[in-house]
């Protein structure tokens, strides 16, 4: 059985490496690992940079345990920002009509819709464009009893949808394209580059689901979407031009900067 030692030993190799959260990250590992040779590879893989979530096959995110295979975006805390905007929206729903449709664009693990529906009875659809992506998906989503579809964004979507979307939530990539060489190596060596790259300033998919939102959401209907500090005044500009009507979002502790864009009733 791996004991103390071995994670004193693991703490050692993983601040060395740079990892800021070594105790922690080590304490996870010796608990996956079965045996002495699997915790040595495991050890061996996050220090040369692959992400801990890849190697424990899970993510913590708002409260669950997201499933995450190896090359799918991993979950970010400040994500969260979302999911909570999403379950306030959703609160004030009649309990004896129809579950609100509720719809995950680039879904990547599917955290989000999986957080909501754990949460709140919703119609749920996952999308995204990346059939990794999407197996992955279908292990966090199927179990509440939503759907993931394979894609670009609202493309593989139920026709019948359109104009009936509560909540459409949104991570799209964001990160310009000259900035992914600029991210950590966990991220931009191990995450597809489709779940990053938002184009020359960032915000190129994002404009895409401002174009079609209205369309699809229901009146009163919102979609939610995280960007970067930088980006919120071109962000708000693209969703205006949609005709939507949009607040911006912030949560210092998560350090999570989002926009919440409604279809006028």
């Amino acid at each position: 059985m791996l004991g103390t030692e071995d994670v004193d030993r693991v703490v050692s190799r993983l601040r060395a490496a740079g990892c800021v959260y070594a105790e922690d990250e080590a304490a996870l590992l010796v608990t996956e690992a079965p045996d002495e040779g699997s915790l040595e590879a495991l050890v061996a893989r996050r220090v040369a940079g692959e992400p801990l979530e890849h190697l424990l096959g899970w993510a913590e995110f708002a409260g669950l345990r997201i499933r995450v295979d190896p090359g799918v975006f991993v979950p970010r805390r400040r994500t969260e920002l979302l999911v909570t905007e999403a379950l306030r929206l959703l609160a004030g729903r009649a309990g004896d009509g129809p579950p609100p449709v509720v719809v995950d664009l680039c879904c990547g693990s599917g955290a989000l819709g999986a957080a909501v529906a754990s949460q709140v009875d919703v119609e749920l659809y996952a999308a995204d464009v990346d059939p990794v992506a999407v197996r992955c998906a279908r292990r966090n989503v199927d179990p509440l009893g939503g759907v993931v579809v394979l894609g670009d964004l609202v493309e593989p979507l139920p026709p019948a949808l359109r104009g009936t979307v509560k909540v459409l939530l949104a991570n799209v990539p964001y990160v310009p394209t000259d900035g992914i060489a600029t991210m950590p190596p966990e991220a931009r060596d191990h995450e597809a580059r489709v779940a990053l790259d938002g184009g020359a300033d960032g915000l190129d998919v994002l404009r895409r689901v401002a174009a079609l939102a209205p369309s699809w959401l229901a009146p009163g209907g919102t979609v939610l979407m995280e960007v970067g500090e930088r980006q919120v005044e071109a962000a708000v500009a693209a969703l205006a031009a949609a005709g939507l009507g949009t607040r911006v979002l912030r949560d210092p502790d998560l350090g999570a900067t989002a926009l919440a864009a409604t279809r006028r009733p």
